[in-house]
């Protein structure tokens, strides 16, 4: 049995309880996938991540929801180079990190922390009838093709006609798997969608978002770095958004508002990258007896 350090971190908010939380394990990233796993689901987040020495970056990250591990998570991210820097392992405005997407660059100004995701991969689209079924709503409120998107865990990505019906939407978990199985995924936790209204939550916001989620994760995601950075993409590259620095706003109906800013790198025919910032709270730390 070792002890070992850890801090819950509010991520893309710079108070408590708001934003997206994220437990970050120091140096457990030898720890085996099932225990990691095991320690998502006593935490009841979303995500956690364990971290550990990197012979490429400046350090290694692990993401894990309660099912398995992932590649990338934006708000894990964002809460992981909060916690290293409250302890003092981070110095000087730049610093890498070793993830399953690749090389994720990271750039610190004041207390901002600004993460480059990867170029975007646009996938396949989904029928917005098959989308609308998924999440309860007619077809109409789906004002675009909806999309997979990913830069660096994919995302079908679907824009609603308004607040209405971004806060109507409900999720069908029997049904999600149609769209798993369109995108040749083989969880549904993989494909759900993630749902945007053109119209900020507050009046600093530019877009409002819903992650709505399946077992065992929580029901909905406060704040979701990974897919921000996918709808970015989508919007810019088909024309729906004219800024190349926006305001994303998710978690607000929930009590836990969360605010990014997203930046898009190169044109939007051919973007080489996101640009997607936060800020990170340390709500509390400690330490935790795991094996393994």
């Amino acid at each position: 049995m070792s002890w070992f350090e850890f801090d819950w971190v509010d991520a893309f908010s710079d108070r408590a309880f708001g934003g997206n939380g994220c437990a970050v394990v120091h140096n457990g990233a030898g720890l085996s996938e099932d225990l990691c796993m095991a320690f998502v689901r006593e935490t009841s987040l979303v995500e956690c991540t364990f971290t550990g020495p990197s012979e490429v970056a400046d350090i290694r990250v692990r993401y894990f929801l309660a099912s398995r591990e992932i590649p990338f998570a934006g708000h894990p991210t964002i809460a992981t180079v909060a916690a290293m820097r409250s302890r003092g392992l981070t110095s000087g405005d730049t610093l890498t990190l070793e993830t399953g997407a690749g090389i994720v660059s990271i750039r610190l100004d004041a207390d901002e922390i600004e993460m480059t995701q990867i170029a975007p991969q646009f996938g396949d689209h989904v029928p917005a009838d098959l989308v609308a079924s998924v999440i309860g709503l007619p077809e109409e409120a789906i004002i675009a093709p909806p999309q997979f998107v990913s830069t660096g865990l994919p995302f079908c990505i679907t824009v609603l006609r308004d607040h209405e019906a971004l806060r109507a939407a409900k999720l069908d978990v029997a049904s999600l798997g149609k769209i798993s199985e369109r995108a040749g995924f083989s969880g549904s936790d993989m494909a759900e969608p993630f749902l945007v209204a053109l119209d900020g939550a507050t009046d600093l916001g530019d877009t409002f978002s819903r992650l709505l989620m399946a077992p065992p994760s929580p029901p909905e995601d406060p704040f979701t770095g990974s897919a921000t950075g996918a709808m970015a993409a989508y919007l810019w590259k088909h024309g729906l958004m004219d800024a190349e620095t926006f305001i994303a706003e998710q978690g607000h109906d929930m009590g836990r508002p969360g605010q990014a800013r997203v930046t898009r790198v190169g044109p939007s025919d051919a973007m080489t990258g996101i640009k997607v910032a936060g800020r990170g709270y340390v709500l509390m730390r400690g330490q935790v007896a795991l094996s393994g």
